[in-house]
């Protein structure tokens, strides 16, 4: 009997169509009390670090933060620029990463040159106010030995050498 009914065309037809009250709900006030719950504040302002000894090469240095607060951070926003006194041109121009860490190390900076940095925390609620800057230098670059001017005796030598930077290096050590 079964199979009998299967094969049989059923045409079903409502003679009555149901009548549904269009509702509308507001949760305008449970969004607004599930968001107040959910909502993390913005961070405090980072603490940038003053530049550790053996921190940086001729062309990279490595600059550290950190948070005096517990606040939820995503990444950081480490901005910097080469300082100078003259007009601003495109060399001077600042830079901005995004930084997991609360430490960087930046390359392809110029030797003997000072630099300032400064970095923000992120998170959903956003950006945090921009710590104090801090100034790091990279180190000189190594000199270039005259070999022409080399003079020598039996219990002396003369060398001669120039700096290759536009900064005035503060000393040099000559190694034997």
């Amino acid at each position: 009997r079964l199979e009998e009914f299967l094969k049989k065309e059923v045409d079903l037809e409502l003679s009555t169509l149901p009548d549904f009250e269009e509702r509308v709900i507001d949760f305008s006030e449970v969004e607004q009390l599930m968001n107040s719950i959910n909502t993390i504040p913005a961070p405090c302002a980072p603490v940038i670090n003053p530049q550790a000894p053996n921190a940086a090469t001729g062309t990279s240095l490595r600059v550290c933060w950190g948070l005096f607060s517990d606040d939820t951070v995503e990444c950081y926003q480490l901005c910097y620029k080469p300082v100078s006194n003259e007009r601003r041109s495109d060399e001077q121009a600042e830079h901005t990463l995004k930084v997991k860490e609360t430490y960087c190390t930046i390359t392809n900076l110029l030797p003997n040159t000072q630099y300032e940095f400064w970095v923000s925390a992120l998170n959903a609620s956003g950006i945090s106010p921009p710590s104090e800057r801090a100034v790091y230098v990279t180190a000189p670059s190594p000199p270039t030995i005259k070999s022409k001017k080399i003079r020598s005796c039996e219990n002396a030598a003369l060398v001669c050498w120039e700096s290759r930077d536009i900064n005035p290096v503060d000393s040099y050590t000559v190694e034997l």
